[in-house]
């Protein structure tokens, strides 16, 4: 058996393009033509944009939301410095997931983020990915309110066992 995504249609493929030119737009400079920074655990991630902040640039921190609960102590940085804090959050175990082990933090993640502190915005469809990473970008990076984008697994599509 192997994992398998199901693609997205044709007429739905330009979201991760705008994403990306929202980000561009509002100076965000540490992903990619910005800088992709590997990290060895998501925690890492809200601490090296505490730093990009500090140093004078944006950054977004891009995970899966399994990664989520690794970051729940460091959330408190972005109370505590009231740092421009901005996370990408592909979610697993909703839609048609198949895998056990990502459906708790799947049903938890916005729960999570909410009790840090983190103003949560979701997008399920193609067509508002643009307005709300938009309206995101504009909260965190503008009114230093951190806020994280769930990017539903029915947007990015199901992975599904095959045989």
């Amino acid at each position: 058996m192997h994992a398998r995504t199901d693609a997205p249609s044709e007429t739905t493929a330009g979201w991760p393009e705008d994403i990306f030119a929202i980000l561009q737009r509002f100076d965000v400079r540490q992903v990619p033509s910005m800088r992709a920074v590997p990290l060895t655990t998501e925690e890492e991630g809200v601490a090296l944009l505490a730093g990009a902040w500090a140093g004078g640039q944006r950054g977004v921190l891009l995970m899966q939301s399994s990664g989520v609960g690794n970051c729940v102590n460091m959330l408190s940085l972005t109370q505590i410095f009231r740092l421009p804090f901005l996370t990408l959050v592909t979610m697993r175990g909703e839609w048609g997931e198949f895998n056990p082990w990502q459906v708790p933090m799947g049903s938890s993640t916005a729960g999570v983020f909410e009790l840090s502190g983190i103003k949560v915005l979701r997008a399920s469809h193609p067509q508002e990915v643009r307005e709300v990473v938009e309206a995101a970008a504009g909260q965190a990076y503008n009114a230093c309110t951190p806020t994280a984008v769930l990017l539903s697994q029915r947007l990015i599509g199901a992975k599904v066992f095959t045989k």
